[in-house]
């Protein structure tokens, strides 16, 4: 790995890092979607600062370059994420159909 890639990515996940907690002063962000971004910069800071890590596990999984295998994790955090995200909106989704279908039935009672 470069070291322009690995000061690259030291930026991006300070960056990532310092809007996350500008978010929960906001109080934009919940704490609990917080985690996953914490994890996802401390990941990308380790391996910019040891890319012996990458590097040994790029060789152990039979990847060419460290980086393709960051790429590779990158994308992989970011699956689970929408993946993750997916599930909370439907069942946001859920919640919101009873409690439509919950205030309709009150307001046909009370007629």
């Amino acid at each position: 790995m470069t070291i322009s890639f690995r000061i690259f990515l030291t930026i991006i996940a300070f960056a990532s890092f310092y809007f996350v907690i500008k978010n929960i002063r906001k109080s934009k962000l919940l704490i609990s979607d917080c985690i996953f971004w914490f994890f996802f910069s401390l990941i990308v800071v380790l391996l910019a600062i040891f890319p012996g890590i990458a590097i040994f596990f790029a060789d152990l999984m039979g990847i060419q370059s460290p980086v393709n295998l960051m790429y590779l994790i990158l994308i992989g955090l970011l699956l689970y994420l929408t993946f993750k995200q997916t599930i909370r909106i439907s069942e946001l989704e859920t919640k919101i159909t009873n409690i439509v279908q919950d205030i309709t039935i009150e307001r046909k009672d009370k007629k």
